[in-house]
């Protein structure tokens, strides 16, 4: 994702003039991210949350100020909160654990025995991190759906950064260990490769 951030930025700027092309740009840039990011948090529900944060983000675009990456950890932060919320209004009628919804609708030329097999990895790894504490799981959402690095995805947590290192590191030795595999090795949080 990180490799869209000049051409995000670009666009969000071109946006902020009135530019409804550039706009449609940063929507579909950043919106299969954010997707994933809110199936893991409110579910089936995921689209409807998107379309309110997204209303939001319209609304306050001119006063964005930043780059591409700003703008996903924005976005980010408007989703989660329009996420919460939603969760707040609909705690009296609980639902199945969001995080065992499907992460992302992943666009492309796949046959469908080919999206068959993504949809079932694709269950089969959000089953694996809805066993993961909330904190490592949203951390792990944010930096690999999202993929916000360190201090952004800090940012829509409204946690400190080594915080959120901490849980992203620890969410993922545990998925390894679930897996049975080494992917992720037991040096420090720092490692994972951003900027403290």
């Amino acid at each position: 994702m990180q490799a869209y951030d000049g051409e995000l930025g670009a666009a969000v700027a071109r946006a902020q003039d009135g530019d409804e092309a550039a706009f449609a740009v940063a929507y579909r840039l950043v919106q299969p991210g954010l997707l994933g990011y809110l199936r893991g948090l409110v579910g089936d529900e995921a689209e409807d949350v998107a379309a309110d944060a997204w209303l939001e983000i319209a609304r306050d675009l001119r006063r964005f100020q930043g780059d591409g990456a700003g703008f996903r950890g924005w976005t980010a932060t408007i989703a989660r909160h329009r996420a919460l919320d939603h969760l707040r209004r609909r705690r009296a009628r609980p639902r199945p654990t969001a995080l065992q919804q499907d992460v992302l609708d992943l666009p492309g030329p796949l046959s469908t025995h080919d999206q068959a097999l993504e949809t079932l990895s694709t269950r089969a790894a959000l089953s694996l991190v809805a066993s993961l504490p909330r904190d490592q799981a949203e951390a792990v959402l944010l930096r690999v759906v999202v993929g916000l690095d360190g201090p952004a995805a800090a940012r829509v947590l409204g946690k400190r950064p080594g915080a959120v290192r901490t849980a992203t590191h620890r969410g993922l030795k545990r998925l390894a260990r679930q897996l049975g595999t080494d992917a992720v090795t037991d040096e420090p949080p720092g490692t994972l490769g951003e900027s403290t």
